[in-house]
């Protein structure tokens, strides 16, 4: 791992520059824990095992950016099996944190959601307990690997989706996603599936307030088309009854 304790220039203006666009903690409905200090990385932080952030703030000295990155843009790269526990990703990097297979994200928060949050790309099963994110103008979660994702005491406010299932990747299965003790706010859609592909999602225990729809159906393509919404609601695929308002 190489990094700075001190906070660049380009990390710095990449905060305000969030912040300016309403990302703020003190703006937000999160409730981020105070950071324990600042690392500014280089290059993406490879874990096997077992990384806790001791609640310090996570960056890449780069300017929060919605533009499509690679894994070279992450901040954190869960190889199969690894944990990341207890960090703050900061407003200065574009892609967040990558799973390369099954992995366990507990406790992480997001100052601002840049590409996407967390990239799924391997197959297995995924576990977020805890944290939340903001700031998303498209996906938080966003899936492309096969196995199961849940998502469980999770807060997320000013996004897009929480979770999406990759509409159009060149290798498509099956996904599932969980989704309990989750509170959004301000939001487009909770949760998007391929119920042509077989994906499921499963919610409950969940509030939210000023979000457009809780889960919608999509028809995936392996052809990297814009895939098209086919329905939303309840249904055997979308697996919900009631989600109040927080």
């Amino acid at each position: 791992m190489k990094y700075s304790t001190t906070v660049s220039l380009a990390a710095s203006l990449a905060l305000v520059n969030a912040r300016s666009l309403g990302f703020s903690r003190r703006q937000s409905a999160l409730s981020i824990p105070a950071s324990a200090g600042t690392e500014t990385l280089s290059e993406p932080q490879y874990i096997t095992g077992s990384f806790d952030g001791g609640l310090k703030t996570y960056g890449r000295g780069v300017s929060c950016s919605s533009g499509e990155g690679g894994e070279a843009d992450a901040v954190f790269v869960l190889e199969d099996g690894a944990t990341l526990s207890n960090a703050i990703i900061g407003a200065d990097q574009i892609e967040g944190v990558y799973c390369l297979g099954a992995c366990t994200v507990e406790n992480v928060w997001w100052e601002a959601v840049c590409e996407d949050a967390l990239s799924i790309k391997g197959n297995g099963n995924a576990k977020v307990s805890g944290g939340g994110a903001q700031g998303a103008k498209d996906k938080v979660i966003q899936h492309n690997g096969v196995g199961t994702v849940t998502i469980d005491g999770f807060q997320v406010s000013d996004f897009g989706k929480l979770y999406r299932s990759c509409g159009n990747c060149d290798e498509q299965g099956e996904r599932h996603v969980v989704i309990q003790n989750v509170k959004a706010s301000s939001g487009s859609q909770l949760a998007g599936i391929n119920s042509n592909l077989g994906d499921t999602a499963t919610i409950s225990d969940t509030c939210a307030t000023s979000v457009d729809t809780i889960c919608a159906e999509y028809e995936g393509n392996n052809t990297g088309d814009e895939p098209s919404m086919v329905s939303e609601g309840p249904s055997d695929a979308c697996k919900y009854t009631d989600v109040p308002a927080c």
